[in-house]
């Protein structure tokens, strides 16, 4: 194949020099104390009175790679370009490479030494030749990869059991294997700075929003010139609202997941190292959903989201609920009830938001200690702490049944929530609420339940309403909301496609 040129970048210019020494010298002091860059010298011609140097870093390229090194400049005199390495003219050896290339290796030429020093540190090996100012770049990038396996984080029942892994090429092709469509566009960029992460932009063409799509852009043409080390950095970067306690992009680590979001006019990103696939923009309502919900009949997937809502408002709620009916409204309480709640408090030194203020405070840190704790022992110790710390605290009158009670089926609710950033964002907001029920009683329950509202409310994803399609109301959208249509009703619907003369508002 015929090679291409890079262009250099904007910075200050470099040119390759004829002289393959300065070429060298200029490499060695950019990499200098860098012990996995080679360096292997080369000779060929009559008397091998041509030069040649080529230049990699072990520690990114596999025995395989290295094989095909010791060969490389017989393989471009001798079998790309048919003569012998004994006879060849320089001349005659690189106007054959400028015209023709190399079909055996993806082969680019470059004019630049930063860009040699750049290829070099992403896995290219750099070959230079003496008297020739330019270089040839072949990629032998073979980084070890875990093996494709179940999805840790996002377990179905039903469906596939694919997940992604660190390296981005293999992310890439499950995806380009599972939506085999020359209107799946993938974008690579990389980051600046010292860490110079691979970056992949995916979105499908004729389904994405033009103008969502174009803002993306813009928030991610700054977010790439910072360091990047993972997905998340460029989600925090790009992010219409900051300090929102509500996450605004979702993450999948399923191939199935990020297919279905692009089939519906996602924008996905993906870096190298990270298993993680970003989906934006993300409203409201999808953090409620799962993969497996399009596996099982839409009566089932129905309730189950309905399940999940009432799982969410009972996880936000229910502390600061019970602490301004017990403090202020107590005649709401049946009288039954209330006698047995009164008798359960009997000795309890503290009041009831003290009481659920602490036992929420030790419940989150078994949380982030069963997280934190390796995975033979982290399940066990979360659940026997639990046991054993809340049957003491029962004992010692430090908290009653109830708050005990309550504090759990508030952990059991957040749980059941298919994403963990929504899960995380009820961590934050349960303690405020919290705080207004035990000063304000019910009128402060409210009052924090309205501010969330319309925080909500004037959120944004990437430009869209979060709450959206429900604020603005869009009714043909509703079919798959926290009721979910039977799919012969999703699927004879119109594409969701964007055309100059149809574009969605």
């Amino acid at each position: 194949m015929a090679p291409t040129t890079s262009t250099p970048p904007s910075s200050v210019a470099f040119p390759l020099a004829l002289s393959l020494e300065e070429n060298r010298k200029w490499i060695e002091q950019q990499l200098a104390n860098c012990s996995d860059i080679c360096y292997q010298p080369r000779f060929f011609g009559a008397e091998l009175q041509y030069g040649a140097l080529v230049v990699y870093c072990d520690s990114l390229i596999n025995d395989k790679e290295l094989i095909f090194l010791k060969n490389v400049l017989q393989d471009l005199v001798f079998q790309e370009a048919g003569f012998d390495a004994t006879t060849i003219e320089l001349n005659k050896l690189i106007s054959f490479i400028e015209n023709h290339g190399v079909s055996s290796r993806n082969v680019t030429i470059i004019d630049q030494l930063p860009i040699a020093e750049q290829n070099i540190l992403l896995g290219q090996v750099v070959i230079f030749l003496d008297q020739w100012n330019k270089a040839l770049c072949f990629n032998a990038l073979t980084l070890e990869s875990r093996q494709i396996s179940e999805p840790m984080n996002e377990p179905v029942v039903r469906g596939p059991q694919e997940a992604t892994v660190e390296s981005l090429r293999i992310n890439l092709g499950l995806l380009r294997n599972r939506l085999k469509s020359a209107n799946f566009k993938i974008e690579k960029f990389n980051a600046s700075g010292e860490t110079r992460t691979e970056i992949a932009v995916g979105y499908l063409e004729g389904t994405v929003n033009p103008r969502t799509l174009s803002e993306f852009k813009t928030r991610f043409e700054r977010s790439i010139q910072e360091e990047i080390l993972e997905v998340a950095y460029i989600e925090e970067l790009i992010e219409d609202s900051t300090y929102s306690p509500f996450p605004q992009y979702r993450h999948t680590e399923r191939t199935d997941t990020a297919v279905a979001a692009l089939l519906d006019g996602k924008i996905i990103v993906l870096t190298s190292g990270s298993p993680s696939i970003m989906i934006c923009p993300g409203l409201f309502i999808e953090f409620f959903q799962s993969s497996e919900d399009y596996y099982i009949r839409s009566l089932y997937s129905s309730l189950i989201r309905l399940l999940r809502l009432f799982a969410f408002i009972m996880a936000l709620t229910l502390p600061s609920l019970y602490i301004a009916i017990s403090t202020f409204h107590s005649e709401l309480i049946p009288t039954v009830l209330l006698l047995a709640i009164l008798d359960t408090r009997e000795g309890i030194p503290f009041p009831a938001f003290i009481e659920a203020l602490l036992m929420e405070f030790f419940f989150e840190i078994m949380r982030e200690a069963g997280i934190r704790l390796p995975k033979p022992v982290g399940s066990a110790v979360s659940i026997v702490g639990a046991l054993v710390i809340g049957q003491a605290a029962i004992e010692a009158k430090i908290a009653s049944p109830i708050m005990v009670i309550i504090v759990a089926l508030t952990g059991i609710a957040s749980f059941s929530l298919p994403n963990y950033n929504m899960a995380i964002s009820l961590r934050i907001l349960r303690f405020p609420l919290m705080i207004l029920a035990a000063s304000l009683g019910g009128f402060g329950f409210m009052i924090g339940f309205l501010f969330i509202f319309l925080h909500l409310v004037s959120l944004r994803s990437l430009g869209q309403p979060y709450l959206k399609p429900w604020a603005p109301l869009i009714m043909n959208q509703l079919k798959d909301g926290f009721v979910r249509a039977p799919l012969k009703i999703l699927l004879r619907s119109p594409r969701n496609r964007h055309r100059p003369n149809r574009s969605k508002k």
